[in-house]
């Protein structure tokens, strides 16, 4: 299948996080009424909605949000290019694969702000238009630490800190993606540096010409 097979598993990693969204939206009261725990108190399912990027970072409105989601269709655009590039260039499968993983789980976030405005009604109030201005739906839920660091530290000590980060399965992907780039970079990497070094005599075309 050649690089097609690394778009199919872009499509299977947008199909899983659309049909999540789909299940939470449609089984699932938003908010605490509707959550549901998974492991003790700590890993939960909660219905929750995103505006913005990542942590809820908002753009000015009332154009932030268009200018945001335009960034993210050219943002796609480019991984899904890059995605042909690594592998005309033979880069390492590894690493195509986590490209096509973060290319995945952004055209899933990309698909919640250019439709839910109108599939799900989930446009900010006041939004000049439900297009392009859906919000992310986020559902899975780790409350790992609330409370303040202990006065000893330096710096930090004292400060309160809320460790309860909410997602979903397209951030998932992303962040995945991501890791393992950072664990497997100097492999990845300088063997796809080593491979587009190397010496003409080693290519099929120069040792024809020597032959000649």
């Amino acid at each position: 299948m050649k690089y097609w097979k690394y778009y199919l598993f872009a499509l299977l990693v947008i199909a899983i996080d659309q049909l999540s969204k789909w299940a939470v939206h449609t089984y699932m009261q938003p908010g605490m009424p509707g959550e549901i725990k998974l492991i003790g108190d700590w890993a939960k399912l909660h219905y929750t909605l995103n505006p913005g990027m990542a942590f809820g970072v908002e753009l000015p409105p009332p154009y932030g949000k268009i200018i945001l989601t335009l960034f993210r269709l050219l943002a796609v655009t480019g991984i899904g290019y890059y995605i042909f590039r690594l592998w005309k260039t033979h880069a390492p499968k590894g690493l195509i694969w986590c490209i096509a993983a973060i290319l995945g789980g952004a055209i899933g976030n990309l698909i919640d702000s250019i439709f839910y405005g109108i599939v799900y009604n989930n446009a900010p109030f006041g939004a000049p238009t439900p297009w392009l201005h859906g919000q992310v739906i986020d559902m899975l839920y780790l409350d790992l630490y609330e409370g303040f660091l202990p006065a000893s530290w330096p710096l930090v000590g004292n400060m309160h800190l809320s460790l309860w980060p909410i997602f979903n399965i397209a951030d998932s992907a992303i962040f995945l993606g991501v890791v393992f780039i950072l664990l497997n970079q100097t492999r990845f990497f300088q063997h796809h540096e080593e491979q587009k070094a190397q010496p003409n005599e080693h290519r099929p075309d120069a040792e024809a010409a020597e032959v000649v």
